[in-house]
């Protein structure tokens, strides 16, 4: 049974209102200029992808022979191309796109813009009004599968707007681990990528979820998410950006609403050519008990300008402890970088909070040392990049963690 018609309406109805609404923060974009729209056919296995295509997902974390994988989702354009659940899993988690979901399920009502208010901004209205798809992946309770789930989002095509509506649902006692990778196919490509992400995690339940995004210079991103977390819950964000983009501006959330449910998000930020990043994170601990991190390293080469941001907001009457690391490095004299970092304790008498907040340069001292062993300039510098993005991130496969390191180390080289 399908969702409710009456529920349906009333969400289209706020999203009309608002579906000029600038957002609140981040350079304004002229929807009416990405108006293109693609289907694709259907493909029998991830081998059947353009070779373009396949060599974008691939540097977005993709594996297309799906030997480590518990599931695949893929999406080129506006079309579902494949979707597969390994037989090991079956019966244990579902993949689909939201569409198929929406149609299939009355209760997705629950969850279908429940985190993220549809009439946010005019982005948030785009992906309702001309939604075009998203996954929905749902693991069931106490089922914990081996190997991640790994959707990709795929842009071949020129002047559209991919607008996708992503859900997933941790049942309880359960553990997923998710790699999204978004990317193009063409690096000239000129469009938007605008994502809706709703995540649920219930009762004990673990989400580790890694986003790497791999764009271009033409390319505007405006992905929006929320986590719910409920009560011994814990939810694990990993996000990459090592290539350039037009603009992307995120703010993801994750509310700790149960007691002893924990957030931790991780981002690594590297600004090329005219990048304009603006990304932060923000956990609202309301739960008693709860614990939230969040650890950013970002780099502005070139005339890239990045925000950094991240708030930390505690609202529970009980004990909370949650902490904030932002650190970047500048590579240029027209490059920017803004820390923002904020710390709220709404009556929060027993929340302790805390922040670190670090903008400077390479430390020449350590360019001079590893010269001093033999090693040329540029690569010191490529090397002391490479260290200082790799955070380490805990809970992600050994391969995928090898995959950004590489992508890092190639990165910085390019970059000098």
């Amino acid at each position: 049974m399908s969702i409710s018609k009456i529920y349906l309406s009333d969400i289209r109805v706020r999203a009309e209102r608002v579906k000029d609404k600038k957002a609140a923060i981040g350079p304004d974009i002229d929807l009416s200029r990405y108006s293109e729209h693609i289907e694709r056919g259907r493909i029998e296995n991830l081998e059947g992808l353009s070779r373009q295509a396949k060599e974008a997902a691939v540097m977005a974390g993709i594996d297309v022979k799906e030997e480590v994988r518990s599931g695949s989702y893929i999406q080129v354009d506006h079309s579902v191309v494949y979707e597969r659940i390994n037989k090991a899993y079956e019966g244990k988690l579902e993949i689909m796109s939201t569409t198929e979901a929406l149609s299939k399920y009355d209760w997705l009502e629950e969850y279908y813009w429940r985190v993220i208010p549809v009439d946010q901004d005019k982005y948030t209205a785009q992906a309702e009004l001309n939604m075009t798809h998203g996954y929905f992946i749902r693991v069931f309770p106490h089922q914990k599968p081996e190997y991640p789930v790994q959707a990709c989002l795929l842009v071949a095509g020129n002047y559209i707007s991919q607008n996708v509506h992503n859900i997933i649902i941790v049942e309880e006692g359960a553990e997923l681990q998710v790699i999204t990778g978004c990317t193009l196919a063409k690096r000239d490509a000129e469009g938007v990528h605008i994502g809706i992400s709703e995540f649920f995690v219930k009762k004990g339940g673990k989400l580790f979820f890694t986003m790497i995004h791999s764009w271009a210079d033409n390319f505007h991103v405006r992905p929006r998410t929320g986590a719910i977390v409920e009560e011994d819950g814990a939810f694990f964000s990993n996000y990459v950006l090592l290539k350039p983009v037009k603009s992307l501006q995120m703010f993801p959330a994750a509310y700790l609403k149960g007691d002893r449910s924990s957030a931790k998000f991780n981002t690594i930020l590297y600004g090329l050519k005219d990048s304009y990043i603006d990304v932060g994170s923000r956990i609202v601990l309301e739960g008693e008990d709860t614990r939230g991190e969040s650890t950013a390293r970002a780099i502005a080469a070139d005339e890239s300008v990045i925000y950094s941001r991240g708030d930390l907001i505690a609202k529970t009457r009980g004990y909370c402890l949650a902490h904030l690391d932002c650190r970047g490095i500048l590579f240029s004299n027209k490059a920017k970088i803004y820390a923002i970092p904020q710390l709220v304790s709404d009556g929060a008498i027993k929340a302790e909070l805390s922040h670190e907040a670090s903008i400077g340069p390479i430390a020449e001292e350590q360019v001079e040392y590893l010269m001093s062993r033999g090693i040329s300039r540029e690569d010191a510098v490529s090397v002391i990049t490479s260290g200082f993005l790799n955070l380490d991130i805990p809970f992600i496969p050994e391969f995928l963690d090898r995959n950004i390191k590489e992508v890092i180390k190639a990165t910085a080289k390019e970059a000098l």
